[in-house]
């Protein structure tokens, strides 16, 4: 069965909710419908078998947990006897038949479909008289992995959260991103480390702190069980959306990962791996999205605890908190000495130049350009995403750059590289093909500064490229007179007094003498000014589109006066023409 088929066959399901339940909780009866059947048909070859040692281990009074695991080939069981088809063989009994094969489930299982209020569903669904209907439908479908293969599964689960989003007026986007985008990532995030893959047994860890249903861990997962089938990924993350946390978990237990590992919550409040750090990290934050209700707990720690906790370089301001995440990451980092990280995080364009000198977002800036953390920022195509047609832009931080990365920032812009999709989904009009995805990982690769078409693609940067400093310019106050005011006692007695009326700041590259900047460009305009050096500050800013403008001279003055004498002509003759 292909996705296509599939996903027809489960919204099909939706067809029998129409008029009972409203469109906008669709999702919540055919979402965890689809898990159960998932995990009923990846259960069923060995049904027969957990169900004899569950006797064999009861009769001697032995846990029987770790067998029944051993049995099942999973690390998750069914201790009932029933599974769906059989449900719907009782058709007088679904309800409680139901509820106790969920209870037979082992302990992660269970956690999942209470995260999907599953059992208030189940009662819905039996007093509109549509339990036996729905489940009957979903016991007919044959979802094991040999029919359905992981990723195929991972796919429907996407676009069925996505339709249901959409039918809610949710933000589809908070819960997960494009496969092509997160393939382009991946790539970049292990391209450098392909030989240390490669190695036989090999073990490596990945987490996503905005996990989402598991998109990113699982492609990661796929990325390196086809570059390395003797390598071992262990996977980590958190998310804070119930329906995509039970999908994520259920997801990572059919692949045998560690469910425990997966936490549920709000990642910036209450960080479900406080002592852990990671190989590589990957993470696709919500844009512009306020950080208001937790601002209490962020607060504290960063208050509390300074750089010792994971927001000591500073905050950005409320309305938007994805530099937060992108802090959250610096500081899962492992210490180079143990092998160092690399992580990827897409973010809008407003974490590379919102805030100036001294602010929250400057200060982040400044503390992953002056540690030498920021690899490459790839700019891409708008339209890429299913809730925001804005342009996007990924990071690529690590604290154990090769050396010909020390010290520099490369930029990539792969705004061009683009295919329009056959059909828009949401916000969604453009995707990377796998070709795009190649030359961008080349690109990065290669770490050369290149065009195509006479415009530049990559460029590379001392980090102190995008550093400032903002001096502030006094002029003298003046009296009546015209005479200038000097202090009278203390420090500023016989100095010159400020009028905070003509104070100024100029920005001033970093690689640029101070004095040599002022003395040309302050002191032929205003001779009486002067720097106040205790007020000035450090910022970062990286304009990314300026770096890549490439300037296009305007057409001739004749062809643009030949134009508009054609268009006047022609208004000319419109008006004749209703006069006559």
């Amino acid at each position: 069965m292909n996705q296509q088929a599939l996903s027809a066959f489960i919204w099909s399901v939706a067809d029998l909710l129409r008029g009972d339940y409203k469109q906008s909780d669709y999702g919540k009866v055919i979402l965890p419908f689809t898990v159960l059947r998932r995990l009923d048909c990846v259960l069923a070859p060995t049904k027969d078998a957990v169900l004899a040692e569950l006797a064999a281990k009861q009769a001697l009074d032995v846990n029987p947990e770790p067998f029944l695991l051993r049995k099942a080939g999973q690390s998750f069981f069914n201790t009932s006897p029933l599974d769906l088809p059989k449900i719907v063989g009782d058709a007088d009994h679904v309800r409680d038949n139901l509820f106790g094969y969920i209870a037979g489930f082992s302990a992660s299982v269970r956690d999942i479909f209470e995260r999907f209020e599953f059992a208030v569903q189940i009662e819905t669904l039996a007093k509109a008289g549509l339990l036996y209907l729905v489940t009957e439908k979903f016991a007919k479908v044959d979802l094991h992995p040999d029919v359905v293969d992981n990723h195929q599964m991972g796919l429907v689960f996407e676009e069925l959260i996505r339709r249901f989003a959409e039918l809610s007026n949710e933000t589809a986007g908070e819960h997960f991103t494009p496969r092509e985008v997160i393939r382009l990532m991946v790539d970049l995030l292990f391209v450098e480390d392909d030989e240390v893959l490669s190695k036989p047994g090999v073990v490596r860890s990945i987490y996503d702190p905005t996990a989402g249903t598991g998109g990113m861990l699982s492609v990661a997962g796929e990325y390196l069980a086809e570059h390395n089938p003797k390598a071992r990924l262990s996977v980590a993350g958190q998310e804070l959306n119930p329906s995509s946390y039970a999908i994520c978990k259920a997801d990572m237990l059919i692949k045998g990962q560690d469910v425990e590992a997966i936490a549920f919550g709000n990642t910036l409040s209450d960080d479900g791996h406080p002592y852990e750090k990671f190989d590589y990290m990957l993470s696709n934050p919500p844009f512009g999205v306020e950080w208001k209700k937790v601002e209490k707990e962020v607060r504290r720690e960063y208050e509390r605890d300074g750089f010792n906790g994971r927001f000591g370089p500073g905050l950005p301001r409320v309305s938007d908190g994805s530099m937060l995440f992108l802090l959250h990451l610096v500081s899962k980092m492992r210490a180079p000495a143990q092998g160092g990280s690399r992580f990827g995080i897409v973010l809008n364009g407003s974490p590379l130049f919102t805030g100036g000198a001294g602010s929250g977002e400057s200060e982040i800036r400044r503390h992953i350009l002056e540690n030498d953390l920021l690899e490459a920022i790839v700019g891409l195509p708008t339209d890429m995403f299913y809730n925001t047609g804005i342009s996007t832009y990924v990071w690529i931080v690590s604290n154990r750059k090769p050396a010909h990365r020390k010290g520099k920032v490369q930029l990539i812009d792969a705004s061009a590289m683009w295919q329009k999709m056959r059909k828009s989904l949401g916000a969604k009009r453009k995707e990377l093909s796998e070709a795009h995805i190649e030359e961008i990982t080349q690109l990065f690769g290669d770490f050369a500064e290149a065009e195509k078409d006479g415009r530049p693609i990559s460029r590379i940067f001392d980090n102190a490229d995008f550093g400032y400093r903002t001096i502030t310019v006094e002029r003298p106050l003046r009296d009546e007179k015209g005479k200038v005011v000097v202090g009278l006692k203390g420090k500023q007695k016989g100095k010159p007094q400020p009028d905070t009326s003509l104070r100024d700041t100029e920005n001033v590259p970093l690689k640029e003498d101070v004095e040599a900047y002022f003395a040309r460009e302050v002191k032929p305009h205003v001779a009486d000014a002067w720097i106040d050096h205790d007020k000035t500050k450090i910022g970062y800013e990286i304009p990314f589109n300026r770096h890549f403008y490439v300037f296009e001279p305007p057409r001739p003055l004749a062809e643009i006066d030949a134009d508009l004498k054609a268009v006047t002509d022609r208004i000319k003759a419109m008006i004749e023409g209703l006069g006559a």
